[in-house]
């Protein structure tokens, strides 16, 4: 891989969708500002799920509320997962290959925490179905956007119409948070975590320094 992979995660809320975007505006400004890193060819900005035309079809089947019948977890497991590798061969690999810088809401951690801490699956099955659906492909920085539920709870209420993974209990968010809590102490190397607690400009900068010295760490280790 030539590009760099870079993520955000967090439990619904915490605004990291909004973050990046923001980080794009910040990366494609005229005067590249990790100048101790080459600016890639371009800078792509995805989602999971929903980034193919296929996870387009899962991400409505996953987010939609039914209130006809109740979506098992192992089945949500397995829908993420395929969205998951349809990202990852149609659209992550190939831009990575090409050499563009990709930031992505959500991946892997984000059904650590979800369907492992949140619905109480079993972590060994996660682990090995991510492992199935990235083909061995890691971020090489992950952005974790923490805030307290109850905070992101409000932000959601304010909001509006949820989808199906936000109406879940606080309980859950609760487990959600827990769950990268310990992904950032077991892959601290890669996984940084970030104080989602601020207005937006406040959080931007954060994230900017953040990346600025994780790129200086690439840099130093490259050399």
């Amino acid at each position: 891989m030539t590009g760099q992979f870079i993520v955000f995660e967090g439990i619904d809320g915490c605004g990291k969708t909004t973050q990046l975007r923001r980080l794009q505006r910040w990366l494609t400004q005229p005067n590249w500002p990790l100048g101790m890193l080459q600016p890639p060819c371009h800078i792509v900005a995805t989602k999971e799920p929903g980034a193919t035309q296929l996870g387009q079809a899962l991400r409505q089947l996953l987010l939609t509320p039914n209130e006809t019948e109740v979506m098992d977890p192992t089945a949500e497991l397995l829908l993420y997962a395929a969205d998951r590798a349809q990202h990852v061969a149609c659209q992550l690999k190939p831009e990575l290959e090409a050499g563009a810088w990709v930031l992505c809401d959500r991946y892997e951690d984000s059904t650590w925490a979800y369907q492992g801490l949140g619905r109480g699956l079993d972590l060994s099955l996660i682990e090995q179905l991510n492992c199935i659906a990235t083909g061995g492909l890691q971020a090489d920085l992950t952005l974790w956007m923490d805030l307290d539920p109850e905070l992101t709870q409000q932000r959601l209420r304010d909001r509006g119409a949820a989808d199906r993974m936000e109406q879940a209990e606080d309980a859950f968010h609760q487990r959600v948070r827990q769950g990268f809590s310990q992904l950032a102490e077991r892959y601290g190397d890669r996984l940084v975590r970030i104080d989602a607690d601020g207005d937006e400009d406040t959080v931007a900068r954060r994230i900017q320094q953040a990346v600025s010295h994780w790129a200086s760490q690439t840099l130093k280790s490259e050399a």
